[in-house]
């Protein structure tokens, strides 16, 4: 089975401490917030969450675990656009989009709350402070994506890798659910190169260099990060792109 509903009230705090480290969050919009209806599902890994070319009636927040944006190639091949956790409204474009022009998968084990288009018409309606963090929430995807690019242009495979470990630690952070520089990362090798746009090789021999490092460690699923600087300055990585001040949006 690829996904069960899951009766009960959708964990929405890594939501709320994103929104919180970048702006004030009065207590109307939190309301609001948790207001909104809910309907959640548990994923496997590998399956769809929005399927390409739908036209789907919700948006949906990852709140367990994470989720990646794919697009495939008519030979079989992918490209990981996006890495979602907990916290991300993962299609709140397609409110406006109305046509998926990518899939969303699970990647491990995933809990996503869906919410109807009509209830974000209804709370953004109510609080025109909700209405912009929830565009900020879209400029934020599209910041991360400018980045991405620059990544996959322009930075060496072993810099990418510790730039993804970065941002990654950065947003888990600000999302409330890592500390100590220590993450869960469930990707597989090959979902990583799918991520990097490598072959399988290039991405093994790779990982073996940047763990030379010792500057990150990467084992059982969880990204241990020994010297942030030191992979911050390997990686040329500049967190401004994240917008992690807490000022008025």
């Amino acid at each position: 089975m690829d996904h069960a509903h899951r009766s009960g009230t959708a964990d929405i705090f890594p939501f709320i401490h994103m929104l919180e480290r970048r702006d004030n969050l009065p207590a109307t919009d939190r309301s609001l917030i948790r207001s909104l209806p809910f309907r959640i599902q548990t994923f496997v890994s590998g399956a769809e969450l929005v399927a390409e070319n739908s036209r789907p009636g919700e948006s949906c927040m990852v709140l367990k675990g994470f989720a990646a944006r794919s697009q495939f190639l008519r030979g079989g091949d992918r490209q990981i656009t996006a890495l979602h956790i907990a916290g991300d409204f993962v299609d709140l474009h397609a409110y406006l989009l109305k046509v998926m022009d990518h899939s969303v998968v699970a990647i491990g084990a995933c809990e996503v709350g869906y919410v109807p288009h009509e209830a974000i018409r209804r709370v953004t309606q109510q609080s025109h402070h909700l209405a912009r963090l929830f565009w900020l929430s879209t400029v934020l995807d599209g910041a991360i994506q400018r980045t991405w690019i620059t990544c996959l242009g322009r930075r060496s495979a072993q810099q990418h890798m510790a730039h993804l470990f970065c941002e990654l630690y950065l947003r888990l952070e600000a999302a409330g659910i890592a500390s100590q520089n220590r993450f869960e990362f469930p990707l597989k090798q090959g979902q990583f190169a799918d991520v990097l746009g490598l072959s399988l090789v290039h991405v093994n021999k790779n990982i073996q260099k940047l763990r030379s490092t010792r500057l990150v460690d990467w084992k059982d699923g969880i990204v241990t990060i020994n010297d942030f600087d030191g992979l911050a300055e390997l990686a040329d990585f500049d967190a401004t792109y994240l917008s992690l001040r807490a000022e008025p949006r």
